[in-house]
């Protein structure tokens, strides 16, 4: 039988890139006692407030068919948000999708396509190529160097631009690092942009999650507003990630004409999830504070208990819900070194690996489990690494 390109180019692009925690999920389920440090699930709950309004909306009715933008309860929320950082945001720049994910693959598929290419940070978010290379485009990564915080520098752009690249994908705050460009790095980011004439898409989901410095983005520069489409979502902000309900805003010429790309996908989400999200973004709910407090502290613990560990170098995150380490001293790669923590420690992690080639040599850690867990898995990490660089051990 015969099937679509598409499924070649997303050939291992998928689940394979989660391979060390579905394997840890089935460990688990056979009673073994892993701790999971993969993905980036909040571990607090959403607030109670806003379960409380998706049962009424349900109880009111509000579950019948929606429209491809979104429901005006949750546009209108969204032009409120945006508008407080460009005051010329209105409904035309606003399209609602189930979850960032969605977002950008329809976003991508408005802007490239077969001979195109698009440009993103390596390290970067595991499913960034497959959503480029479902368009029929190619990607062309920009190296994010550990001695610079891993902070995309326009040279590095500026360097790896060929006459196929039509858009830049950012993701600030970043993962799987936790960096966060400055407005400055984002001004010579968005002058590259502005003289090869590229879309800049911004990956903006861990706003609310930073830990000291100032937030920035490209959509907030009067003179990249032409050019500028962020996506984000309740996913990581509200601790909402299975509701599925996420946004992208960009200029209204772009929305309009991705509203048929969304229509034919989607043709709407569930109103009561919308009206949900627009009293998320209408109300002070301090679930954010506190999930940024929480992981600010899990993150410096990882990093005093790792750094006295042999061949290890934790690299503290300025954002988000993750903490990579460089693993590459004690002789492996992060991809045998993960295998090796789940199977001898039963600690589960991402290899970097998983987030492009300029990654290969670290692991990436969650936040979002108790200090208890992360006391333990530290113990089991160390004595990993202890292991891995004694020249007595099968490591060496």
């Amino acid at each position: 039988m015969r099937y679509a390109s598409i499924t070649d180019r997303l050939a291992n692009l998928g689940s394979e890139k989660w391979a060390i925690h579905a394997e840890a999920r089935r460990m688990k389920a056979e009673g073994r006692p892993i701790i999971e440090l993969t993905i980036g699930e909040p571990d607090v709950p959403p607030d109670a407030t806003l379960l409380a309004e998706a049962v009424r909306a349900m109880h009111a009715g509000r579950y019948r068919y929606s429209n491809g933008r979104g429901e005006p309860s949750v546009v209108s929320a969204l032009v409120r948000k945006y508008a407080k950082r460009r005051a010329d945001v209105t409904e035309e720049n606003v399209l609602c999708f189930p979850g960032t994910q969605t977002a950008l693959f329809a976003v991508m598929l408005g802007l490239v396509e077969a001979g195109d290419a698009v440009l993103v940070g390596d390290p970067l978010y595991a499913t960034y190529e497959g959503v480029i290379r479902a368009t029929g485009a190619s990607q062309i990564t920009v190296p994010l160097r550990p001695e610079n915080g891993f902070h995309m520098k326009a040279a590095d752009l500026e360097a790896a631009i060929t006459p196929q690249c039509r858009a830049v994908l950012l993701n600030t705050p970043h993962n799987p690092t936790g960096a966060v460009l400055t407005a400055g790095e984002i001004a010579e980011i968005g002058e590259v942009c502005r003289r090869h004439d590229l879309w800049i898409v911004c990956d903006e989901v861990y706003e609310q999650l930073i830990f000291g410095a100032a937030f920035a983005s490209p959509f907030d520069n009067p003179d990249l507003a032409e050019r500028t489409i962020v996506v984000s979502s309740i996913s990581k902000s509200h601790a909402a990630p299975g509701f599925r309900s996420g946004w992208a805003i960009g200029p209204a010429e772009f929305c309009t004409r991705l509203l048929s790309v969304s229509e034919t996908m989607l043709f709407g989400g569930q109103p009561f999830i919308a009206d949900m999200t627009a009293h998320a973004l209408d109300n002070p709910i301090g679930t954010a504070a506190t999930m940024r407090e929480t992981y600010k502290a899990r993150a410096a613990r990882f990093t005093e208990a790792l750094s006295r560990a042999p061949g290890l170098v934790p690299l503290p995150p300025e954002a988000g819900m993750f903490i990579v380490v460089d693993v590459s001293g004690t002789g492996l790669s992060g991809e045998d070194f993960a295998w090796a923590l789940l199977r001898e420690e039963d600690v589960a992690v991402m290899p970097g690996s998983s987030f492009g080639n300029e990654a290969k040599g670290f692991i990436r850690l969650s936040l979002t489990v108790p200090d208890t867990h992360i006391d333990e898995a530290c113990t089991r990490i160390a004595a990993l690494a202890t292991r891995a660089t004694s020249p007595k051990e099968r490591y060496a």
